[in-house]
């Protein structure tokens, strides 16, 4: 590896590190639109020192050098400006921590639409470009992930947890549909080797992955939880769960990516790579629902605080 792919990657540990204190917050006011009731509503992201941006319309646009995105989001439907906050600061000591929820959100306007929404929430690092124009294929709109050529041994955190709650499925097109099992909170760190071939598709080799599913509420925080990075094939593993297998862009929990065309297309994990393959890709995510989208128990609440990359 060159100095400079060292220097870059030195670089992006630092910067993840440093905002995963979640200690410096700022919030977007947004006035949503009159005829779903014209309600002021706050959006957070966890940079800056406490500023208000009264952003109206305005998508929101990452500062320099800031990797991670919630999905606090502005939405323009049809005209109408609708906001959605599952991604909270809540205080911790001195400082602040990230508070992640699924919850029910409302879009009512008395004889013109009555929608009950599941929104699960989601802190990672990528993208969510704005506003969103509609609810079709909910996968594509994020972009997780960025390149990194690293191989970090873990992913450390502190967490507490209220996870199990009911599966409720809200599509915003019927009523609310209890499922009658639980979800839970899942927090993944994979590292990719990706490639774009002459047809602009995206494939993948899966060369390391961490992924968790928070199963039990734990009411007093968890210091320096590790998630270990395991590299190569781990489907021989004991610890293996059918939750950790590629995504081979079947299914909708498929990653999307822009290629070098410009076009949102799946990234296919055609499969396990190598030892010693170098990744270029690095995906990590903290989740407050393990269900697909539109589903989720509503109420399901993960803290989390002093994210890490563990070198």
């Amino acid at each position: 590896m060159s100095s400079g792919h060292l220097c870059a990657q030195d670089n992006i540990v630092r910067l993840v590190n440093e905002y995963g204190k979640f200690d410096k917050w700022c919030v977007r006011e947004i006035k949503e639109s009159g005829i779903i009731g014209g309600k002021t509503k706050y959006l957070y992201e966890f940079y800056g020192d406490g500023d208000t941006l009264r952003t109206g319309k305005t998508p929101y646009t990452s500062p320099k050098n800031y990797l991670w995105r919630t999905n606090n989001v502005l939405a323009v439907v049809a005209g109408v400006v609708k906001t959605n906050n599952t991604v909270f600061p809540e205080k911790r000591g001195e400082g602040y921590c990230a508070r992640i929820e699924t919850h029910v959100e409302e879009v009512k306007a008395l004889g013109i639409v009555n929608m009950d929404v599941t929104c699960q929430g989601a802190l990672l690092l990528g993208s969510l470009p704005e506003p969103i124009r509609d609810t079709k294929d909910p996968m594509a709109k994020v972009m997780y992930g960025l390149p990194f050529d690293g191989t970090p041994k873990a992913l450390m955190f502190d967490y507490k947890a209220d996870v199990g709650h009911e599966t409720i499925r809200g599509t915003g097109f019927s009523k609310l549909r209890p499922m009658g099992y639980p979800d839970y909170a899942q927090v993944t760190c994979i590292l990719q080797k990706r490639w774009e071939d002459e047809d602009g598709e995206i494939h993948a080799l899966r060369v390391a992955t961490g992924i968790e599913r928070i199963t039990e509420s734990v009411s007093q925080w968890q210091n320096g939880h590790c998630i270990e990075l395991q590299y190569g094939d781990i489907t021989f593993m004991p610890e293996y769960k059918s939750y950790m297998a590629l995504k081979n862009g079947v299914d909708q929990e498929a990653y999307h990516a822009i290629n070098s065309k410009g076009k949102n297309v799946i990234v296919h994990e055609d499969g396990w790579a190598a030892p010693g393959t170098r990744p270029n890709f690095m995906v990590v995510s903290f989740l407050s629902s393990c269900e697909e989208a539109f589903y989720g128990g509503v109420g399901n609440t993960l803290w989390i605080d002093n994210v890490q990359i563990v070198m």
